[in-house]
């Protein structure tokens, strides 16, 4: 796909119509104050559903993934194209073909398939498998994604298998460290596997030292690689704008620097946990000029 995705959120069923154009409007309007008009070649809109209690921002009745991509996509601009994420524990295979097709006539390029929340186990759930997705519907979905996060235990053989199924491209949990370099590194070393990589990065605002959604995100209780990053993303939150901006920056470098030369496509994958400000933009925008993917010739 060699493109930049924008991950937009789906608003609460109440007001949803309303709340998504002014989304978009003030997405279309950030862009084109930093430059960012016509490099956004994706919305990546995620399937959302209820998790954990414990949610720092209460998840509510979400508007339709189908629903709202239509309302935003006149607002963005026409020529922009969608990727989405889709759940698939709850749906049985006739089901899911039916949904995969409705969002492919939607104009979906890439639909990621995920599995269950935090309080279900892998397998649970009366439908079909993320990895079972991968396999089955290959005739439906040409661009079939997998969650990649490079923190996991375990997740070299994990994905591995997810490629194995299927999967042509990773979209990586949000990256506040540089563990994504090592894992390309050995994963390149002991597999065929090239999937494209849709690396993903967030902006930090200020707000996340009251809020801590991001420490929330990206949790793993005993994890220490991900404590460290819990720990990077506390103390970037608490600086000053451009110091913020400059060490996400410096992240965005140091990633790109280690593995642009490891043989996999490159996407960017872009997130504003806490909503689509200017200086998500700017910060975005500074990140890009030291490196964009490149479209492929059609």
């Amino acid at each position: 796909m060699d493109t930049i995705a924008l991950e937009l959120v789906p608003p609460d069923l109440e007001g949803g119509v309303e709340r998504a154009v002014a989304e978009a409007r003030k997405v279309a309007e950030n862009s084109r104050a930093t430059g960012l008009s016509g490099k956004i070649r994706h919305l990546m809109i995620p399937g959302i559903i209820p998790e954990d209690d414990d949610r720092p921002v209460e998840i509510k009745s979400k508007m339709d993934v189908i629903d709202f991509w239509k309302t935003v996509r006149p607002e963005i601009g026409n020529d922009v194209r969608g990727l989405c994420t889709q759940v698939t524990a709850f749906h049985d295979e006739d089901k899911l073909r039916d949904r995969l097709g409705q969002l492919r006539d939607a104009g979906m390029d890439g639909i990621a398939f995920v599995g269950v929340p935090r309080t279900m186990k892998d397998g649970e759930g009366p439908g079909v498998a993320p990895t079972d997705a991968l396999a089955k519907f290959q005739d439906v979905v040409p661009n079939r994604g997998s969650i990649l996060i490079p923190t996991r235990e375990g997740e070299q053989g994990r994905f591995g298998f997810k490629c194995e199924r299927g999967a042509t491209y990773g979209m990586t949990q949000l990256l506040y460290s540089d563990a994504i370099v090592k894992f390309l590194k050995e994963f390149a070393e002991k597999t065929p596997h090239r999937p494209e990589i849709l690396l993903s990065f967030g902006f930090i605002p200020s707000l996340e030292s009251k809020k801590k959604l991001i420490h929330w995100l990206i949790q793993d209780p005993g994890n220490p690689l991900v404590e460290q990053e819990q720990k990077f993303v506390a103390e970037t939150a608490q600086l000053p704008f451009e110091q913020r901006k400059q060490r996400l920056v410096d992240l965005y470098k140091r990633v790109i620097d280690g593995v642009h030369d490891l043989g996999f496509r490159l996407s960017i994958h872009l997130e504003a946990p806490y909503g689509y400000s200017k200086p998500a933009f700017e910060t975005f925008a500074e990140m890009l000029s030291y490196w964009e993917p490149t479209p492929a010739a059609s």
